[in-house]
């Protein structure tokens, strides 16, 4: 399968929303109830905080024939190297065929001087946690987190950049 890893630009953003709605409430049926699912994705991914989104974050969508099949969302990097990898969402037919791999590789060469790739998951996400570890990502701490008044068990995991550059050129 071929696909095309670019920048997200403004007529994405309805494609883009509708993958986090789908893959969203697929990753996490029966981890967070789908009412608070719905209300999270109306405010978080509106057309506003997209337009938002796009101006201070970089995104990454993944295109395969024309469609929009997947999206990575990365803050900036901050002066210590550190970006945070806010989302990466791939419908759940597309997932398993190196979109995920390739939304980290692109983050690495295009966000600079980037040291380390933090990120928070929800630990019963297994598809999340089984990608991010084979990954190279590392738990560096487990908290409860209330989210919309459902208590989400959160992983915060790491990944150190150049250690993983380092580890794919020599291995």
């Amino acid at each position: 399968m071929d696909y095309i890893i670019r920048l997200m630009t403004k007529k994405d953003i309805s494609q883009v929303q509708h993958v986090a709605k789908t893959s969203w409430n697929n990753t996490y049926e029966g981890i967070i109830p789908l009412e608070i699912q719905n209300e999270f994705l109306k405010n978080a991914y509106s057309s506003k905080n997209m337009k938002r989104r796009l101006k201070y974050t970089t995104v990454f969508v993944a295109e395969v024939d024309g469609k929009i099949v997947g999206f990575a969302n990365y803050s900036p990097v901050s002066r210590d190297g550190s970006t945070i990898l806010g989302a990466i969402y791939i419908y759940p037919e597309y997932q398993g065929k190196g979109i995920g791999s390739a939304f980290l590789k692109e983050g690495m060469e295009e966000l600079g001087d980037v040291r380390e790739i933090q990120l928070n998951v929800e630990k019963n996400n297994t598809i999340g946690m089984r990608f991010y570890r084979a990954k190279g990502f590392v738990k560096v701490k487990e908290y409860e987190e209330d989210f919309d008044g459902h208590i989400l068990q959160t992983v915060k995991m790491v990944l150190k950049v150049k250690d993983n550059i380092n580890a794919r050129k020599n291995g």
